[in-house]
């Protein structure tokens, strides 16, 4: 087995569009279900709209990359308000089942071939990536050192990930410590006691939906960045791995998403390094190649279960603020 190429690769995963998108979106959850109190399980349609609207911004209207990304934000803000005016005064469960469900309406809408010509249905959409890499003021070449070595190209990639992911989480920040923050923590904690003091509870639940799913938007169009969009990765165990991350790191934070998502995406390349190498070496002998990559995945469900039941903040989380997890 070699180890330092297994590291080698895990270690380049912290700063995958992977890991960024991830954290994005984790961070919109944060604000949906950390903050607010909202068990939203349709993030990945967020974060489909995103990709999407970025991608037919370019290829279907010909708009500029950060137009098209303007797009797919408002378009994730057009679909949490449709969202979230029938369902916002559903409670619990009922809002898990429904979210799960407008997720999979839009994944489905998309794969479609109905819109093909604009959505491109089961085989996506590519080449958009012209006027995006048209903008990169880095010279052509390799930089970086070990692990993270990257053409220009890929360090642009990575350079507006950071930087979208750096002003999101500047954003959340100042709101959650805000009067705005202290209003949709208080109806996180008991929205009948929020609405007594006279606030709008449906209004302070609709803007936190707008704004954890733009941030889901920008999660998607990262993830998209850097090769195609593909209907077949916004399914459902997209959603119940950005749920994973944001557990991990702690929901009622601003910077565990962050680490929770960091912490994810370097134990799944592990796994997925490690366990074929097992495989091969012949310490799994029980196992095939395929059955080990599907192995990180079982995995991942048994550690959600077990973060759920023995640590639901998070590595970051105060347990007092997140009792209601429980």
């Amino acid at each position: 087995m070699d180890w330092l190429q297994i590291l080698s690769n895990s270690a380049s995963s912290i700063l995958s569009p992977a890991t960024i998108g991830y954290a994005l979106a984790a961070l919109g959850l944060a604000v949906h279900f950390g903050y607010t109190g909202l068990i939203n399980m349709g993030i990945a349609g967020f974060m489909a709209i995103g990709a999407y609207g970025y991608a037919i911004g370019v290829l279907t209207f010909g708009l500029e990359w950060w137009l098209a990304a303007l797009l797919g934000l408002v378009a994730s803000a057009v679909f949490a308000v449709i969202l979230g005016i029938p369902t916002l005064r559903l409670r619990g469960d009922y809002l898990a089942i429904v979210t799960i469900a407008a997720a999979e309406v839009v994944r489905l809408l998309f794969l479609t071939t109905a819109f093909d010509e604009v959505t491109g249905s089961a085989d996506g959409l590519s080449g958009y990536h012209t006027s995006f890499r048209g903008a990169n003021p880095i010279p052509d070449g390799t930089y970086g050192f070990g692990p993270f070595t990257y053409n220009e190209t890929q360090w642009w990639v990575r350079i507006m990930g950071l930087l979208t992911l750096a002003f999101a989480v500047l954003v959340v920040w100042m709101l959650t410590r805000s009067p705005w923050g202290r209003t949709i923590k208080g109806i996180r904690e008991d929205e009948d006691a929020v609405r007594a003091l006279g606030k709008n509870v449906f209004s302070y639940k609709m803007q936190s939906l707008v704004l954890g799913g733009v941030l889901a938007a920008a999660g998607g169009i990262v993830y998209a960045l850097p090769s195609a969009v593909s209907p077949g990765v916004y399914v459902t165990s997209l959603t119940f791995f950005v749920w994973t991350a944001l557990l991990l790191g702690g929901a009622a934070t601003v910077f565990g998403p962050l680490l929770g998502s960091l912490i994810f995406w370097v134990l799944q390349t592990f796994l997925s390094n490690v366990l074929p190498a097992l495989v091969s070496a012949g310490i799994l002998p029980f196992m095939t190649q395929i059955q080990a990559g599907t192995l990180r995945f079982i995995i991942v469900g048994v550690a959600l279960m077990l973060l759920v039941i023995f640590m639901p903040q998070g590595i970051l989380g105060n347990k007092k603020e997140l009792t209601f997890v429980r």
